[in-house]
């Protein structure tokens, strides 16, 4: 298929450029630096600026990965506009080509849309009532990170109406070298500095790069696949275990905690995301017939970490 990819010169993207392009599909990938983008992408790819330039080729299938990372600034007034922006934005485009092609008979057959883990908002932690296994049809819990990503889907739904069909893939933490939630994790555990984030009972979903990116190949070929996936290993575990377990990995202890309190005063809101999460398992993904090479926590980090 001829993919069009925004974000696909991110930690995910390169990797489902890469794929993509071995399995002999024709790339184009959007970017705010195509000359930087070329320089990261396989030999072929098509860059441009922004999702409504003029195109060499009708493009068959979208795959949305754009976003300002959520965990990179205070959440202010200002930095929350942009979050939702940098994801809404981009993604109305994406609806206006369907809509454009749509108009010529040529709509393209799927979209694949990234969202969030923080659809479901602060989830009851482990031991507490009301504790279970989330899926697609839990409800969620209302705040910044669950309005930002009900408005993120919401707007990639419009795709629908000019005939495209649309996947929602809700992802976790994303798990490999190079980048990622690891990429500021390793270095205090490596130092044997490392250890949990406030009590460390909340639940963090978490993937291993390959697997999602299977998985979007997955959502991209099945054509009966429609509405919100979520892109998370099936084995999710709480933050004491994570942090127990990458310690393990490297050799090294885990025994110097992040009281709540540092956290909210060093982050403010966004300090929610270290401290709440959801035990988020991938039931639509599995029913589906989809296999994890990384069902759990200890092989994705022997794989990574080896």
């Amino acid at each position: 298929m001829r993919i069009l990819i925004t974000g696909g010169s991110g930690f995910v993207g390169q990797r489902l450029c890469q794929r993509l392009a071995e399995a002999g599909h024709e790339l184009m990938v959007v970017s705010r630096d195509p000359d930087a983008a070329r320089r990261r992408l396989p030999a072929g790819t098509q860059v441009i600026g922004n999702v409504l330039e003029s195109l060499e080729a009708t493009p068959e299938a979208l795959v949305n990965l754009a976003g300002e990372s959520i965990a990179a600034k205070r959440w202010s007034d200002e930095q929350k506009r942009r979050l939702i922006d940098s994801r809404v934005d981009v993604t109305q485009d994406l609806v206006m080509l369907c809509a454009k092609l749509a108009a010529s008979g040529q709509a393209p057959r799927v979209l694949v849309s990234a969202s969030a883990m923080g659809f479901y908002g602060a989830q009851p932690k482990q031991g507490e009532p009301g504790q279970q296994p989330v899926t697609e049809e839990t409800v969620p819990h209302d705040e910044f990170a669950h309005r930002l990503c009900e408005r993120w889907e919401s707007v990639a739904r419009g795709a629908t109406e000019h005939g495209t069909r649309v996947a929602l893939l809700r992802i976790g933490l994303v798990l490999d070298q190079g980048g990622g939630s690891l990429q500021k994790m390793l270095p205090p555990f490596k130092l044997g500095l490392g250890g949990r984030f406030g009590d460390g009972r909340q639940f963090m979903p978490w993937v291993h790069r390959e697997d999602l990116v299977r998985a979007i190949e997955f959502l991209l070929e099945r054509d009966e696949l429609e509405g919100p996936f979520n892109g998370s290993a099936p084995h999710p575990v709480t933050n004491a275990a994570f942090s127990r377990a990458l310690a393990r990995q490297l050799g090294r202890p885990a025994i110097f905690p992040v009281p709540a309190v540092v956290l909210k005063a060093a982050f403010g809101e966004m300090s929610q995301l270290l401290l709440t999460g959801a035990d988020m398992r991938p039931a639509r993904l599995e029913a589906a017939g989809f296999t994890f090479t990384y069902p759990t926590l200890d092989k994705a980090l022997a794989a990574i970490l080896d």
